[in-house]
């Protein structure tokens, strides 16, 4: 019943919608003679706040169309190389020869299936684009995915994880794999697999970013809200069944409605003041500030769903049984050992001032790498920075981007059979 009063709400709201938008239009007409007065300019920004408030925001685009590469610009087109109904691994090719016959390292970034698209790292990939042949995890909503389609649970995403390497692979080197925040756990386990295996397409090198490795580390408030309920309290409380039409009709899932609630009041007064702010720019005519405004939050309040037994799986074996934390993780009744990891590089990146992913709990995994040469480990806490600063914004272009891209392209290995 809770997904179906959202969509009814989002339903009856919408005449009010197209009501304010008129009248925002028709206030900030040219040919209103009242439009430079500060009362059409109040009640205009109080529709576009009314309209932002209440619409539903659906999944933004990258937008990369270009990058630059020693000065020169190079397009860049988007291309989906393998799609699977819960995932798309998308390239983002750089249409040059020049880009070509650099020889750059290919990095797979495993986007968080945590609510949000795999758009929020927009950033990331934009500043790793210029040195790097990128690939990234697009993770479909669970909404739009049919149930005959089946489960999506925490082994299918290792699965995932495994076959994207393999994908990376075939260009005749060792990929590196850079993960950032809730993938961390998967994705090393992934590579522990395939170091057990020696899998010759094993990454060169991980880079783990902000991510829940031992949440019993320094928790945090999402470590804490995952950690004082049951199981089946959540199972009962925040699981719901897909209304129709959408495609993933009867489909069990975690709504991304709800994961977008608990990030907001996470810092409430936060975004208070930003959307007051917002609506002062707006009286003012400050557009530029208005305008960054819309994009962070248009893509902030973008939100997914999460299939039941990844999220449920995830809260149980990664935040309330920290499983891999404790060797105590399996996948598909198979033990999943990272000191099986000899000869893969590891890099991971915490921020001073993360407010979801505490302090200590990705350097964590160093110690579970106890068959890696200490030469072959680095660990990096960027000052000042909180979570989304690790993987956007100015520190992460000037002070973490550079480093990951040393890191990665000093462990380069080519594929031996």
């Amino acid at each position: 019943m809770l997904y179906h009063a959202y969509e009814f709400a989002h339903a009856a709201l919408s005449p009010m919608r197209a009501a304010a938008r008129f009248g925002k239009e028709a206030l900030e007409s040219p040919f209103n003679p009242f439009a430079p007065t500060y009362g059409a300019r109040a009640t205009s920004a109080a529709f576009e706040m009314f309209i932002n408030a209440t619409r539903r925001y659906g999944k933004p685009e990258f937008g990369l169309t270009h990058t630059e590469i020693a000065g020169d610009p190079v397009p860049v087109a988007e291309e989906v190389v393998l799609s699977r109904p819960f995932c798309n691994l998308l390239h983002f090719r750089r249409d040059s020869a020049r880009a070509r016959a650099r020889n750059d390292p290919a990095v797979l970034i495993v986007a968080p299936m945590s609510g949000h698209f795999a758009t929020l790292l927009r950033g990331t990939v934009e500043a790793m684009l210029p040195e790097h042949e990128v690939y990234i995890t697009d993770w479909i909503d669970a909404r739009e995915v049919a149930l005959f389609e089946g489960r999506f649970d925490l082994d299918d995403y290792i699965d995932y994880v495994t076959e994207f390497v393999h994908h990376l692979g075939q260009r005749g080197e060792r990929p590196a794999v850079m993960a950032v925040c809730q993938p961390g756990v998967p994705v090393l386990a992934a590579t522990a697999l395939m170091a057990a295996e020696d899998d010759p397409l094993r990454p060169a090198s991980v880079t783990l970013m902000g991510s829940p490795i031992d949440t019993s580390r320094n928790p945090k408030k999402p470590n804490d809200l995952a950690t004082q309920r049951s199981l089946s309290w959540f199972r009962n409380n925040v699981i719901v069944t897909v209304p129709w039409p959408h495609k993933g009709f009867m489909r069990r899932v975690y709504p991304g409605f709800l994961q977008l609630s608990g990030f907001m009041t996470m810092n409430l007064d936060r975004h208070v003041d930003a959307h007051v702010n917002h609506y002062r720019n707006l009286i003012r005519g400050d557009g530029d500030s208005a305008e960054a405004h819309r994009s962070f939050y248009d893509e902030y309040l973008a939100v997914m769903d999460l299939t039941e037994e990844f999220y449920l799986q995830t809260i149980d074996r990664v935040f309330q049984r920290r499983l891999l934390a404790r060797g105590e993780f399996h996948y598909r009744d198979q033990p999943v050992e990272p000191s099986a990891i000899a000869d893969i590089a590891f890099l991971t990146i915490e921020g001073e001032k993360d407010d979801i992913t505490g302090l200590g709990q990705t350097e964590a995994a160093h110690d579970l790498l106890t068959g890696l040469p200490e030469e072959k480990k680095e660990h990096f806490v960027a000052p000042k920075v909180g979570h989304y600063g690790v993987f956007n914004g100015t520190r992460w272009r000037t002070m973490i981007q550079p480093r990951v891209r040393d890191f990665i392209r000093a462990r380069r290995m080519p594929v031996r059979g």
